[in-house]
């Protein structure tokens, strides 16, 4: 009896290998000598761009037949047009990929009219990392730390009013009782990150820690700017003895709101395939995503881009994400709503 345990054992065990191999095969067979189109939600340059290219070049190499990866730019509406056509126009073979803006897959939760896309049905990729906004202060101002943003007036620059820095200078003065007042027109983070320096703004909506370790190095060790307050996902390890602003709240429904608040940073830089692929496929990708974090040669070109990749998830986190955030109860989202759209 025990013998023909084992033989059946062993028999199973064999089969089981066959499967994944002939899987394996098939997958090489489809990806060979074809070409990956990058569906980037961005245009030439800046982070979205630079990253996708480098994931490009690298993460062919751990894709069972070695495809090539044709970049394709197609920015807008902050990555809800490359959200839709990811979703309702490009094929479902696995021949496409993309990245999008972190606020893409959670804009049909936020109201968006224009973002008629299940983010649900999306099959997500990875993210090389994650993100922990930051409320800053100059350090030359009268904002030392979270409590003077409470007592004073802080103006904050940002694009429009609907943009992701006034949506989270709403969001701290609804949560934690800050007195931002956003100041619209700014082109984008540069400009306003210029007008801090000259005293003419106290802060921007919010800056991202990533974007000052790549881009503000000389704020952190210069000492330039006083960071007042961090929140996200994570509680950065460089920043022990700065604020967690979900800490700060008491409310669970707050808490809540907080969390789906910054659903977009739990993101992090999100690569994506459209719905209905094939199971295959979309398990080779993934699996070759996160081999490809680990590669000495993609971190490498990596921390040369200034690109972080301190903090990978895999799709299958991303999707698990992306499912609790769109079961926020009802009235948690209503008020997400409301803030985000500035009523």
């Amino acid at each position: 009896m025990a013998f023909a345990v084992r033989a059946l054992l062993l028999a199973a065990c064999a089969s089981a290998a066959v499967s994944v191999n002939s899987a394996k095969a098939d997958v090489a067979e489809f990806y060979t000598n074809k070409n990956i189109s990058m569906v980037i939600s961005s245009g030439n340059g800046g982070g979205y761009d630079a990253l996708a290219r480098t994931v490009g070049r690298h993460i062919t190499k751990h894709i069972p037949g070695h495809p090539n990866v044709v970049p394709r730019n197609m920015p807008g509406a902050g990555g809800i047009v490359a959200s839709k056509h990811l979703y309702s126009s490009a094929v479902r073979d696995g021949s496409v990929m993309g990245i999008v803006m972190n606020n893409a897959p959670l804009e049909p939760l936020f109201g968006t009219k224009e973002a008629d896309y299940d983010a649900t049905r999306l099959n997500w990729i990875g993210t090389p990392s994650l993100e922990t906004g930051l409320l800053i202060s100059w350090h030359t101002s009268k904002f030392k730390t979270i409590e003077d943003a409470k007592k004073f007036e802080m103006t904050a620059g940002a694009s429009g009013v609907n943009s992701a820095p006034a949506f989270y200078s709403r969001l701290l003065n609804e949560l934690l009782g800050t007195k931002i007042k956003v100041i619209a027109g700014y082109p984008g983070q540069n400009e306003a990150y210029i007008a801090i320096e000259r005293g003419e703004l106290d802060t921007y909506g919010t800056t991202f820690w990533s974007s000052l370790t790549s881009t503000k190095q000389n704020w952190l060790k210069d000492k330039q700017i006083n960071i007042l307050l961090q929140y996200g996902p994570i509680k950065e390890a460089d920043l022990k003895n700065v604020p967690y602003g979900p800490d700060l709240v008491k409310n669970e429904e707050d808490k809540l709101l907080f969390e789906a608040a910054y659903g977009p940073l739990t993101l992090g830089r999100p690569f994506l395939m459209p719905p209905d692929i094939p199971a295959d496929r979309l398990a080779a990708v993934r699996k070759a995503f996160m081999e490809m974090i680990k590669d000495n040669e993609f971190r490498s070109d990596a921390e040369k881009l200034g690109l972080q990749i301190d903090n990978p998830r895999s799709g299958e986190q991303l999707q698990a994400d992306i499912n609790r955030l769109y079961q926020t109860p009802p009235r948690v989202i209503e008020r997400l709503r409301r803030i985000y759209q500035g009523q």
